[in-house]
């Protein structure tokens, strides 16, 4: 019998083409991984994509190339662009745990030599100054209510203490304030987020998918070679600007659950069945349909009684929309919350979401520590400045206008998910330790998801606080 071996084709003896091709070649040479490499050269994995990849459409074998990008003083409106594909792995600078200077935001590409730049660029030092000047006054508040543990080193004290303040502080940082993000995808997913952003109306982030581009090339230079404008976004998306229906801006609820599977559960049950019997899907289903309510509650209890806090659930609690192809989504939410809590819940990328420009148009929040410390006047002012600045940036171009919008202003996003979703972002969202922002929504959305669920749900790790009780402590606004 030959011996079991697992090894690593290293990336530093190995080019991130080299590799792919060894792998592929698997398929149909009997040599080991090894044997398989050592006869590649950097030519001949560019001829093997060339001819496959590029020529056969055999676009899988570009996923055993993988690249690790660093992206420095971006702003994070492209940011969310770079963060957008499900496929790839992200880490970005904090706004809860670092502090901003007062030149670390972008200037829109668009605003050369535009009349409007250099107000632009004064509203923005306006509301980098404010936030700067909140800081230490909101430190203090928190000082006095935190004191320092016993042996508690200064840099241990002030790492404990630093979100408490700067999570309320950084709601006044517009979305033209700078970050870096480190993203390790792919080529066959780096491919994709390149066509994505060289297709965006914004400059800055075209200017990014060119030199993404570039950087790329140098590695893995034919697997990336053709990833250009997509003309169907590029003119879809401007079409589809041009329809703009009447319709009044105030949410009527922050938080709507607009659609669910009344069934979700039972399907759910049916389809852990499924997978440990030997039946079709809808006798499994009918079987839980014929069970009494009890008998219902102890199958549930025995697919998620074991579940501890850092498990992942059964893939089965994604299914519960049953069509011929057993399509899974759950839960459709329209959602207003602050952009300081979206950018929290975008990295939730196993969910559909949608989100509309940012705007200063739906309010803003304002944290309670920011009237507690005697601020909310220096807020409002900057707030104001915004929607000012905003007005008139969205006149000449309503894309460039979302550079000016603070975090603290609310956001529309629509979002779907299947309840194994749901637990992860439940749990994890409802943790004493997250912003206070995004606990709030996701607080509510277990509420909603709970109401008409309630049979899967109560198994959820959550942490005991009501979305209103957020409210009162955490915001004088929202």
């Amino acid at each position: 019998m030959p011996e079991r071996e697992i090894y690593l084709l290293s990336p530093r003896a190995l080019s991130p083409e080299t590799i792919a091709v060894a792998f592929a070649k698997t398929s149909r040479a009997p040599e080991s991984f090894r044997e398989i490499a050592a006869e590649l050269s950097d030519e001949k994995s560019a001829q093997f994509h060339e001819k496959w990849v590029v020529g056969y459409g055999h676009a899988s074998v570009a996923e055993h190339a993988v690249l690790h990008f660093a992206f420095e003083n971006v702003s994070r409106i492209a940011v969310e662009t770079i963060e957008s594909s499900r496929l790839a792995s992200y880490t970005e600078k904090s706004t809860r745990y670092q502090k901003w200077g007062q030149a670390d935001f972008t200037v829109p590409p668009e605003l050369e030599g535009h009349a409007l730049r250099d107000e632009f660029i004064e509203t923005v030092r306006f509301l980098f100054a404010t936030y700067l000047e909140s800081l230490e006054p909101a430190r203090q508040l928190i000082l006095s209510r935190s004191p320092r543990r016993e042996n508690e080193s200064d840099e241990a004290y002030d790492r404990r203490i630093r979100s408490q303040y700067v999570d309320s502080c950084r709601f006044i940082l517009p979305a033209a304030a700078n970050a870096n993000v480190g993203l390790t995808a792919n080529a066959r997913v780096i491919e994709m987020i390149i066509r994505k952003m060289l297709s965006h109306p914004l400059a800055e982030v075209q200017q990014i998918g060119e030199k993404m581009k570039q950087v790329a090339k140098a590695e893995t230079p034919t697997l990336v070679k053709y990833a250009d404008a997509v003309p169907y976004a590029v003119e879809t998306s401007r079409a589809l600007n041009n329809y703009a229906p009447e319709t009044g801006q105030q949410p009527t609820d922050w938080c709507t659950l607009i659609d669910h599977d009344k069934d979700g559960e039972k399907k759910i049950l049916a389809a852990a069945l499924y997978r440990f019997n030997e039946m079709p899907f809808s006798d499994a289903l009918g079987y839980v349909k014929s069970l009494k309510k009890k008998e219902r509650g102890e199958l549930a209890d025995t697919l998620l009684k074991r579940l501890d806090r850092y498990d992942t659930p059964l893939r089965e609690l994604e299914y519960s929309t049953y069509t011929f192809e057993l399509e899974y989504s759950t839960y459709t939410f329209d959602l207003v919350m602050d952009q300081g809590a979206y950018a929290e819940f975008k990295r939730h990328r196993m969910m559909t979401q949608t989100a509309q420009r940012l705007t200063t148009r739906l309010g803003h929040a304002v944290p309670v520590l920011m009237t507690e410390a005697g601020l909310e006047s220096r807020y409002e002012a900057a707030m104001d400045s915004a929607m000012q600045m905003y007005e008139k940036l969205c006149e000449f171009d309503p894309n460039v206008a979302q550079y000016i919008v603070p975090n603290g202003f609310n956001r529309r996003v629509l979002a779907q998910f299947n309840l194994r979703e749901a637990f992860a972002f439940c749990q994890l969202r409802t943790a004493s330790n997250a912003h206070f922002s995004i606990r709030r929504a996701a607080q509510r959305m277990y509420e909603e998801i709970a109401r008409v669920h309630p049979l899967l749900t109560k198994y959820m790790k959550i942490h005991d606080e009501t979305w209103q009780a957020v409210e009162e402590h955490y915001f004088t606004k929202v």
